[in-house]
């Protein structure tokens, strides 16, 4: 907690609340899917669609939340977001106890609950830029980064085996909890928050709603960057699970080990997030997002090679630690440049404009690439993934400078656009 108390209370609060619902989440991963098939008895195909769906639709839905966002006070949206999100989790035990519980429900949770994790990482990236100094941001990113991954490491197998002592909504419940003690840890922050930035027009224009793209689009560094992090981060997750397939069903890996194989490497983001940092102070900032924006793309196409037994296990865990790695200190460092490059009137718009497009090239990637596992194997759905990511580098911006930011000049505010 030394960090943090440099960095101030806030965000020492702010943190604290961000840890405990990435624990709640750590611990409720697939816990959605685990519901649809040991409860519902759904198909593959209904599992697919429920992640896919809940991501492209919450995204969707999301949208108009960023010029909505902007002009507000940011610790209100995040509290609300986070009791939305323990409200329609809750909802789901309760409805499971009466023998009520649906696939349509499953559905509607999902989405509801990715529309507001867009809303609530908007908010509080734009709120971690008011209350930390430029030349702290790395720190704090770093932070969250580790805490991410931390989560990832210990809440799965946890999660896993309290839904076999317990049932299977058990990590519902906790992941419901997480953000209501997460909305309670926000309302701490006793710091006045700084007014949200002035609005130039006092009716919201389409303009608005598309802003974020188009700064971002205009933007010379962060149009490549958001284009190479799209692809990259679509290839990747689209591999995951026909990875699962590749290994449970094709190669007969055995459950614990296929958990094994995954957890242990998410080791590796803590030891990223705690090196970016230094490895930022002494190569540059400009040199991390570049090297370390290209190693990323060269692991995932080992994956294409596992083989059964200890040699397989073996290739994925190597695989994933080393990716895992660089995308740990990737993204802790871009998460600093694209928060010091963005004007302080855009932020929540941007990075609303970041994870919708995120989201939904992440949920199209995903169904387009079990179609072509369907049409040819997984393993060669994943080569080809592999094959592609290796191209992604070639996206990168050439020289990543700071642009510079124009001040606003046209402080034109109505009376109630800075209520929360």
């Amino acid at each position: 907690m030394e960090q943090s108390t440099k960095l101030g209370r806030a965000f020492g609060w702010l943190w604290a609340a961000y840890a405990v619902s990435a624990y709640g989440t750590g611990l409720g991963f697939g816990a959605f899917s685990v519901v649809a098939i040991t409860v519902l008895h759904a198909s593959s195909a209904e599992v697919a669609a429920l992640s896919a769906s809940g991501l492209a639709i919450g995204a969707v839905l999301a949208i108009p939340l960023g010029p909505w966002m902007e002009f507000r006070a940011k610790r209100p949206v995040m509290i609300a977001t986070d009791l939305i999100r323990c409200a329609a989790l809750a909802s789901i035990p309760l409805v499971y106890c009466l023998g009520r519980l649906s696939f349509a429900q499953l559905l509607v949770v999902s989405i509801v609950t990715a529309a507001a994790k867009i809303a609530f990482t908007a908010a509080s990236g734009a709120y971690l830029k008011t209350i930390v100094p430029a030349e702290g941001l790395l720190v704090a990113t770093s932070r969250f980064e580790s805490t991410t991954w931390s989560a990832t490491v210990i809440g799965p197998p946890v999660g896993g085996a309290a839904i076999g002592l317990l049932g299977p909504v058990t990590t519902v419940v906790v992941d419901a909890v997480s953000y209501l003690l997460s909305a309670l840890g926000i309302t701490a922050i006793r710091e006045p928050e700084q007014s949200p930035p002035p609005r130039k027009t006092r009716t919201r224009r389409w303009s608005d709603v598309v802003e974020g793209w188009s700064y971002i689009l205009t933007h010379h560094t962060l149009r490549w960057f958001f284009i190479n992090t799209m692809l990259v981060n679509g290839l990747i997750m689209a591999g995951e699970p026909l990875l699962s397939v590749l290994m449970l069903a094709d190669l007969r890996f055995p459950v614990w080990e296929y958990g094994l194989a995954f957890a242990v490497p998410c080791i590796g983001g803590l030891v990223g997030s705690r090196l970016a940092r230094r490895v930022a102070a002494r190569f540059g900032e400009q040199t991390v997002l570049r090297v370390f924006g290209t190693l990323r793309a060269c692991w995932p196409l080992g994956l294409a090679f596992i083989r059964p037994g200890p040699a397989g296990l073996a290739i994925v865990m190597i695989t994933e630690f080393g990716l895992i790695i660089c995308i740990s200190i990737f993204n802790a460092v871009f998460a600093a440049y694209r928060l010091n490059n963005t004007e302080a009137d855009r932020h929540a718009r941007v990075l609303a404009a970041w994870s919708i497009t995120s989201s939904i090239s992440i949920a199209t990637i995903t169904v387009t690439w079990g179609l072509l596992a369907q049409l040819t194997s997984p393993r060669a759905a994943i080569a080809f993934a592999g094959v592609l990511l290796l191209a992604t580098p070639f996206l990168l911006p050439r020289q990543v400078t700071p642009e510079p930011i124009p001040s606003n000049e046209e402080p034109v505010l109505s009376s109630d656009s800075a209520r929360a």
